[in-house]
């Protein structure tokens, strides 16, 4: 199969600075709000990017469960290979491709852990399953079959089979906070826009086009 020759126009439209929200979390909701009324396949889908303490970047897809002005908020096991990276470095990198509409948005900040309140709330609007396998999974371990993934689900599933299922004190969330936010809409001929906010003395944002 030749790759290489694989290729096709971005003919969705251009960006400019004019249509462009001064704050770049108004931004990424009014795109988010686009991304859902387009009907692209999974609009909340990100990627998470971290650093191991050997200095191995590693990136998996999660959901984003929240976005304002404090960040942005994802939920996994505590003891999975992307907590146990932000514990030795909390400098991590989100990317959204939403490919239908040629866009993307990069994210660059510091992660930290949601309260615990925040976690119970977010966690008691999951459906059962979900809240079960939480409990079932040691998330990034090894494991020796799928078989016995199934049957601590099932025990997990007996266990807690009358009332609420209460919140793994090894799950919660993490909340992104960013300082460098991109834009990048494709254009034809590869003269893609790209905008890119930087944060100010935690304050304002400096907002620049950059070069394809």
């Amino acid at each position: 199969m030749d790759i290489d020759q694989m290729r096709r126009e971005y003919l969705h439209g251009g960006l400019t600075r004019e249509n462009l929200h001064d704050n770049p979390i108004d931004q990424f909701q009014f795109w988010l709000r686009q991304a859902v009324d387009g009907q692209v396949v999974d609009p909340t889908a990100m990627s998470v990017a971290t650093v191991s303490p050997e200095g191995q970047p590693s990136q998996r897809i999660v959901l984003l469960k929240d976005c304002d002005e404090r960040g942005f908020v994802f939920y996994t096991n505590h003891s999975s290979r992307k907590a146990q990276d932000i514990e030795g470095n909390n400098k991590v990198s989100l990317h959204f491709a939403w490919l239908e509409l040629d866009r993307q948005v990069k994210i660059c900040g510091t992660a930290e852990k949601v309260p615990t309140s925040e976690s119970l709330k977010y966690f008691l609007s999951r459906p059962k399953g979900s809240q079960l396998a939480a409990w079932a999974s040691q998330q990034s371990h090894p494991i020796s079959s799928r078989g016995l993934l199934e049957q601590q689900f099932a025990r997990m599933k007996e266990k807690f089979h009358k009332g609420d299922v209460p919140l793994p004190s090894f799950w919660g969330g993490y909340r992104v906070k960013p300082h460098r936010i991109e834009f990048w809409q494709g254009g034809a001929m590869r003269l893609h826009d790209r905008f890119q906010y930087s944060l100010q003395d935690d304050q304002s944002w400096l907002i620049e086009r950059l070069a394809p």
